[in-house]
């Protein structure tokens, strides 16, 4: 299943969510950022090989790490030689060996955060309590409709409590996950690890189970 995690406004921790999903999911990863890649990179072919005609989709598979990665490139002349519409066929032929490919989207609403939602079987939406980031969120989950990216939740993230959630849900049209405000995630991040891992009883942990628990109940309708 190819689950695009996105978000209209940079900031949100959309890649965050992503990273940790596809922990708990145990898939790999896609930076599908091809201009401000973020997740974790390291030797070897990216996304940008790979949509350049250089390499294949798995051969860009980082496997030893906490959480398989494809990394994106960069540089500038890696993201010039990579051909975004190369991106649906190269998630498609990681699908076919990986149960699940998470790819953490572009931010914002240029013309390439449609690439992943045109791609993908399934879709959550990232946002903070922010009324400049629910409004953005909103503005991308009009354009996941209109790709038939069926929306499977929206993450409340950095949220206090849960006095917002219903709100959210109300004006998503879908239900919420809230993942708090927590140094455990800032804590994993630094050290490059998903916070199941380094710190499974926090609130952040439980909050990205129920996520995944989530996202494997949407898989099956």
């Amino acid at each position: 299943m190819i689950l695009a995690v996105t978000g209209g406004k940079g900031g949100v921790g959309k890649s965050t969510v992503a990273y940790n999903l596809a922990a708990q999911l145990d898939g790999v990863v896609v930076d599908g950022d091809l201009t401000m890649a973020d997740l974790p990179s390291g030797r070897g072919p990216d996304l940008h090989d790979v949509l350049a005609g250089r390499a294949d989709p798995h051969e860009a598979v980082r496997g030893d790490g906490p959480v398989a990665v494809v990394p994106c490139g960069r540089t500038l002349s890696g993201a010039r030689a990579a051909d975004p519409t190369a991106l649906s066929g190269a998630l498609r032929t990681l699908d076919r060996r990986h149960r699940w490919v998470v790819v953490d989207s572009p931010a914002g609403l240029r013309a390439d955060v449609g690439l992943p939602l045109a791609a993908a079987d399934a879709a959550v939406v990232v946002t903070t309590p922010a009324t400049a980031a629910i409004a953005d969120g909103l503005r991308v989950r009009a354009l996941a409709r209109q790709l038939d990216a069926g929306l499977c939740r929206v993450v409340l993230n950095r949220a206090d409590g849960a006095s917002m959630a219903d709100t959210v849900a109300e004006r998503f049209g879908a239900p919420v996950v809230t993942v708090p405000d927590s140094d455990a995630v800032s804590t994993a991040q630094h050290n490059g690890q998903p916070v199941g891992r380094t710190a499974p009883e926090s609130g952040a942990a439980a909050a990205f189970e129920r996520l995944a628990a989530a996202v494997y109940g949407c898989s099956s309708v």
